[in-house]
């Protein structure tokens, strides 16, 4: 189809996506992308808010005989997770992304490619430079932060808008409209150090975990793939009913919504201990191959020497630390009675880092039922309470629910008929979505959320379908085309 990137980006969607992939847009990192944004607005003459929270908002008016048709809302978020695969030497907030086309598939050179979201800044791009597309009133808005907080859309003042149609463009598989998904919460659980000086007879040792896939904290969460915080958890645990032992630092996964492929401890053991120490880690490869054999096929233990520690975590500290990675929830907790196969609670460990004075876990808790949300944060609560720590909450968004009068909903519908003889499929995730804080915000906002195939996102290996995404386009142009066929009631 396309042999190379140069011939890829000649398609209007990829050149934009290639000029994005040039920009630093890491989520807390956005200025520079926003301000593109902004000039690519200006540059055309079009409407455009840049707000505090660097959200920017582009107006572009009907074309001819769509002046009567409703405004449509297109939305998308402009950060991107940035994450590398071990030894990859790349700088986020200055390199290029390097795409590769690998058969119809749209790669990034060991790092993640930012098709989430990116994609929807290209589709929206491309049709606001257009000329030559019929389409109504469009009202694009381009959120920062939503990997991390979704603060941008959080921020974002209602007002700017008259469109009570809403399209997202941020699923993740084609022919599926997301009609409703999960709110969530960000719990950061936090544990004082209490420092020692390490012993003068022992050994330091770094135990790592990797080889495990990762993937979305809310899209893969039901893949049953390894969690690294978790599994060194148990090594720890294990560990300690056989022989005393200290930590003097622990450190694991990058983003608390992605599931964590790689950790490592750092370990201070007395020297008549280390051949057991090497054993047992022995046995724990054999044991998580044989758990993991279907999902994480790839995943290993190892134990390397390390330089001598200067100084290490108290015995009552390295013992509260592995006590709260074991108590700490994670994976599902609940599943839809309503939606067959719908994960309706989850949570993820997703980061663990030591500092100078304490150890913090990072929590990704999700819901689409927002007492349940509360349930989890409560039992992080309590282990905090417990064993002495705190708990700091942030990035609270919430719930989409699902509208059974969406007017987008079946002209989406009809037009996916006509167009590929055959239905959508109407889908809820367990994954968080702005459409949740706009349609709060916006009463009477009428939303549905689109976008094409892309796989492995948040991690160095996600990939893009090069036809899938050219499909959804040409699905978007279709959509937009019809909607002088709808009437939507201001409420």
């Amino acid at each position: 189809m396309f042999q190379t990137v140069e011939e890829l980006i000649k398609h209007p969607v990829f050149h934009f996506f290639k000029e994005i992939s040039n920009i630093p847009r890491e989520s807390g990192n956005e200025k520079k992308i926003s301000d593109y944004l902004a000039g690519f607005a200006q540059e055309r003459d079009l409407e455009i808010v840049q707000d505090e929270a660097l959200n920017v908002i582009i107006k572009k008016p009907a074309s001819k005989g769509y002046e009567n048709a409703p405004a449509v809302i297109l939305q998308g978020h402009m950060d991107m997770v940035c994450e590398l695969n071990k030894g990859t030497v790349h700088d986020f907030e200055k390199d290029p992304i390097e795409l590769r086309i690998d058969e119809d598939m749209l790669h990034a050179n060991e790092t993640t490619l930012g098709a989430d979201n990116g994609i929807a800044v290209a589709y929206a791009l491309a049709l606001l430079d257009a000329d030559n597309i019929a389409h109504p009133a469009l009202e694009v808005v381009i959120t920062t932060e939503e990997e991390t907080t979704m603060g941008g859309a959080i921020a974002v003042d209602p007002s700017h808008f008259t469109g009570k149609i809403f399209i997202n463009l941020d699923t993740e598989e084609e022919g599926k409209l997301l009609v409703s998904s999960a709110g969530g919460i960000k719990g950061q659980l936090s544990f004082p150090i209490s420092w020692n000086a390490a012993p003068e007879t022992a050994e330091t040792y770094r135990l790592s975990i990797g080889g495990l896939r990762g993937g979305h904290s809310g899209m893969e969460i039901d893949k049953e793939r390894g969690n690294a915080n978790k599994l060194l958890g148990r090594i720890l645990y294990d560990i300690s009913n056989e022989f005393t032992y200290t930590l003097s630092e622990i450190n694991g996964g990058l983003k608390s919504n992605a599931i964590p492929r790689e950790a490592e401890a750092v370990l201070v053991v007395e020297l008549q201990t280390t051949e057991k120490l090497e054993k047992k880690i022995d046995e724990w490869n054999q044991v998580l191959k044989n758990e993991l054999r279907a999902a994480d096929r790839g995943v290993y233990v190892k134990l390397e020497k390390a330089g001598p520690a200067e100084k290490v975590f108290s015995k009552e500290t390295t013992e509260w630390i592995v006590q709260a990675i074991m108590l700490t929830p994670n994976g599902i907790q609940s599943m839809s009675m309503d939606i067959e196969g719908l994960v309706e609670s989850s949570t993820n460990l997703g980061v663990i880092t030591t500092t100078g004075s304490e150890v913090s876990f990072q929590n990704e808790i999700r819901s689409s039922v927002r007492s349940l949300k509360e349930q989890i944060l409560n039992q992080v609560k309590v282990i905090a309470k417990t064993l002495g720590g705190k708990v700091e909450m942030k990035g609270d968004y919430p719930e989409w629910a699902y509208n059974p009068d969406s007017a987008i909903r079946e002209l989406c519908k009809k037009v996916y008929q006509d167009k590929y003889g055959k239905e959508a499929e109407i889908i809820a995730i367990h994954a968080g979505i702005e459409c949740g804080i706009f349609t709060e915000k916006m009463p009477g906002l009428d939303a549905i959320s689109i976008g094409p195939d892309m796989y492995d996102v948040h991690t160095p290996n996600e990939h893009l379908s090069i036809p899938s995404t050219i499909r959804t386009w040409e699905y978007l142009l279709a959509v937009l085309e019809e909607m002088n066929t709808i009437s939507v009631h201001l409420k």
